[in-house]
Order: C-alpha cells, then structure tokens, then sequence
C-alpha cells in the first residue's frame, strides 16, 4: 500500500532500526504528528501471552492523569438512586428496561462508555450482541459493574481506559492527543505500562512486553527499548 507524503516525510524523523526510550518516541511521535486534525496518540504492544488461555489473559482499566483528550460521552443503567447518583456524576444518559428496544431496535449508539449497577446486568445482558463486539459491554474487571456508580462515571470522564489483551496477544490503548506536551504524554504512557506491569499473570513465561510502539493517527510507529519500560 503506497503511503502518502505527509507520512513518507514523518517518516523520514525516526530511524527504524533504533529502538528509542519512551520520552525520545514521543518527541518524535508529537513532531510527525501533523495532520489537520488533533491526532490520538496509540500505544501497541505485543504481549508475551497467549489469550486462548485464561490464565494468561489481562484485562483492566487506568485513569491517566490527563485523560485521553476525548470528550466520554457515558450511558448508565441504573434504577432509583443510584440513577440519580449516576445523572449528578455526569452520565449523559441513565435508563433501564426502556433503553433496550431503542439500542436493539433503532440502532442508538450515541454513546462512548456504557456503566451498569450489578442488578441491572440481566437487562444489559440482552445488548451483548450489539455492545460487546463495539467492546461497549460492562464488566466487573473494568470497573464498569459497580455499585459505585458515580465514581465509575467520574473515571469514565476524566479518562479511564481499558486495556485487554486482542486475539493477536497484542494491547492497543490511547494515551492522549498529539496537542498534549510531551510530559503529559510521558505521564499518561508510565501510568499505563505500570498497570500493565501491575496486571502480569502469575502463568506468563519468558518476555513479558515482547515489543512496543507508538503512533499518531496518520504517522509512522516508533518503535520501544523494552528492556528500559
């Protein structure tokens, strides 16, 4: 596939056969990023696991410090008060039973995040289909089933992400916008990789972290010195 000018010139900044430390990549990352729009900064990184095993799979959630530069838009289910506790934490929208027909039937997604009292899983239960492909599906590890609904929601909005291993045994997890300064970006990009650390199974054998890189939307990966993360 025939790459376009703008990435052949991004491209021309970063030497392929060096693996940079993290601060250095994201330098290069913000520079190549130069695009017309506000780029989001990726991290992908190439696990030492094997997903078909559950003892070897990981799945979590962070709050980076300065979020992702992305406006969450969340839906809560949720009943009584802990709909209301949902609504005053900043939930777009909070139903029940009713939302059902309105995702299942007219397709409404309007959504970015979807949270859910433990209770309320059975109705959620029916949107499996739909949500979990859009990896929009509650879940108790991600803290997105909780009684706490509230600070789940306040999470959600000053940008808590989840990470979970794909069926490459790859992890690709946004850590900001190419506006961010370069320290905002180190930050969120060493809170990530401590949960991932945190999150090792006790199963996992040789390289934990085989390889890493980081991208914009539009530019070239940088490619990681995993022995320094």
């Amino acid at each position: 596939m025939k790459k376009g000018k703008r990435y052949q010139e991004a491209a021309k900044l970063r030497d392929k056969t060096t693996l940079y430390d993290a601060p250095e990549a994201i330098a290069i990352v913000k520079k190549v990023a130069s695009a017309k729009f506000d780029e989001t900064i990726e991290v992908h990184l190439k696990m030492g696991l094997d997903g078909r095993h559950a003892d070897q799979q990981i799945r979590g959630a962070v709050v980076l410090p300065h979020g992702t530069g992305k406006k969450v838009r969340v839906l809560a289910f949720a009943k009584g008060d802990k709909a209301e506790e949902a609504a005053a934490a900043g939930a777009e929208f909070v139903g029940a039973e009713e939302l059902v027909p309105k995702i299942q039937k007219e397709g409404w997604l309007d959504f970015d995040k979807v949270v859910a009292t433990p209770n309320m899983m059975s109705v959620v239960g029916r949107l499996g289909r739909i949500l979990g492909p859009k990896g929009l599906m509650p879940n108790p590890k991600a803290g997105t089933v909780t009684m706490d609904i509230g600070k789940a929601v306040q999470e959600l909005k000053a940008g808590k992400i989840e990470y979970r291993l794909d069926k490459t045994n790859i992890v690709h997890v946004p850590i900001g916008k190419a506006s961010f300064t370069e320290e905002q970006l180190n930050e969120n990009f060493q809170t990530l990789i401590d949960a991932i650390i945190k999150a090792k199974p006790a199963a996992a054998k040789g390289q934990y972290i085989r390889s890493a890189t980081i991208a914009s939307t539009m530019g070239p990966g940088i490619k990681l010195n995993t022995a320094r993360l």
